[in-house]
């Protein structure tokens, strides 16, 4: 399920909820919407699955 990616992706990195939905979906309330049962589309899941890989990549990077 997409929200426990993402609320282990916050509890990893400490990033505040709000900035995760701007930077991976371009909705500061995306994962308020999620924890309130919105179900993203497809192509939402992939883009915002990209964004915490990639990030979790730069991160052991630096």
């Amino acid at each position: 399920m997409l929200i426990r990616r993402i609320e282990q992706f916050l509890r990893e990195t400490g990033m505040p909820w709000t900035k995760f939905g701007r930077l991976a979906a371009h909705d500061p309330r995306f994962v308020q919407d999620l924890r309130n049962g919105r179900t993203p589309r497809t192509a939402t899941e992939l883009r915002v699955e990209h964004f915490m890989n990639t990030f979790r990549e730069n991160q052991h990077a630096a």
